[in-house]
């Protein structure tokens, strides 16, 4: 059975160039455990490696995860079929990150017109 959280609606990925770890596991609803261990078994993940070995993550990485996330947790796919999933199907993993995108600046935008109207 799922953890009942997981199910929740994740927050807007803020207009950020980079990301820590820390804030990329409330962005998408995972620990910092999993999302390093997701380094390890997904060749897509790439985070930026700075001083002291800390890990910064761009915006299509952050993207990434929460596919990874929606493969793992919500669609039932194990490690293996996820990671065929998104090496097999560049055209699906393109139309949904654009989808993603796509509302992140609906979100973004009616959060502008709401200050302009104020």
């Amino acid at each position: 059975m799922l953890d009942p959280g997981i199910e929740k609606e994740l927050p807007p990925i803020p207009a950020k160039r980079y990301f820590t770890i820390g804030e990329v596991s409330e962005l998408c609803g995972v620990k910092p455990h999993v999302l390093r261990y997701w380094e390890q078994e997904f060749d897509q993940l790439k985070p930026v490696k700075r001083r002291g070995n800390r890990r910064y993550y761009q915006r299509n990485d952050v993207m990434m995860i929460r596919q990874i996330r929606s493969l793992l947790y919500e669609h039932g796919f194990t490690i293996s079929g996820a990671r065929q999933q998104l090496g097999g199907e560049q055209a699906s993993e393109d139309f949904d990150r654009s989808q993603q995108i796509i509302r992140q600046l609906r979100t973004e935008l009616e959060e502008v017109l709401q200050v302009l109207k104020r």
